[in-house]
């Protein structure tokens, strides 16, 4: 009965709560500090991961190798980009027998006035005429109005007594014949185009004057072609 009676004292709720409050006001002991090394150790028994993982990468030279090959092969795969574009653009430019084609100078001294002589350029046949005086007026009287392919003679020549025309038919592409025709300068027998002595169409189904090619005179008598 004494035990019974000592468990169920009626102040033992109020003893306990007291207690309760005095150990909530005692200051507890701090954690015990655990470095985070432990918590990464690996228990590698060689201490390969610090060996081999943090102190080569942390390294000053090591890193000064890397960024030196890093930065070489970046420059060699610049300086092989360039050599390519260089030899795919100079693929691309013309030869130096293309070069020579592209231009050609014709003597005009053997030229007698009145007659025309044929030369080739590029493939192409090139009338130069040496016009004579009458044939100079007659060019330049003509009626621009009444031309199909209206130019007049001074844009078609830079020496009034040399014409100088690409000696093609602008129908299909005939080769003229020169001293023909109803106007005295040029007539395509394929269809019955005429053209006068400045190479403009004057009868006939070509659509245009025969064409005047890019040249210039290098001397009194010697023009550059091209």
């Amino acid at each position: 009965k004494k035990k019974q009676n000592a468990q169920f004292h009626p102040h033992t709720p109020n003893m306990l709560r007291g207690l309760s409050r005095l150990s909530s006001r005692v200051p507890r002991a701090a954690p015990a500090f655990r470095p985070f090394s432990s918590y990464t150790d690996m228990g590698s028994a060689d201490h390969g991961f610090e060996t081999d993982r943090i102190d080569k990468a942390a390294d000053p030279e090591k890193r000064a190798f890397t960024y030196f090959l890093l930065g070489g092969a970046r420059f060699m795969y610049a300086s092989t980009a360039r050599v390519v574009l260089i030899k795919f653009v100079s693929s691309m430019s013309a030869s130096a027998d293309v070069l020579a084609l592209a231009s050609a100078e014709f003597e005009l001294d053997a030229i007698e006035p009145g007659t025309t002589v044929t030369v080739k350029w590029r493939g192409k046949p090139i009338f130069i005429k040496n016009r004579t005086p009458a044939e100079i007026a007659d060019a330049e009287s003509v009626d621009v109005s009444t031309l199909r392919d209206v130019q007049t003679d001074a844009v078609r020549v830079q020496n009034s007594q040399w014409l100088v025309i690409l000696g093609i038919c602008t129908h299909l592409g005939c080769v003229p014949i020169s001293g023909a025709g109803e106007f005295g300068g040029w007539f395509c027998p394929c269809h019955g185009s005429h053209y006068d002595v400045s190479g403009r169409i004057r009868k006939g189904p070509a659509p245009l004057n025969m064409e005047v090619p890019p040249y210039k005179f290098v001397e009194e008598n010697k023009i550059l072609i091209g």
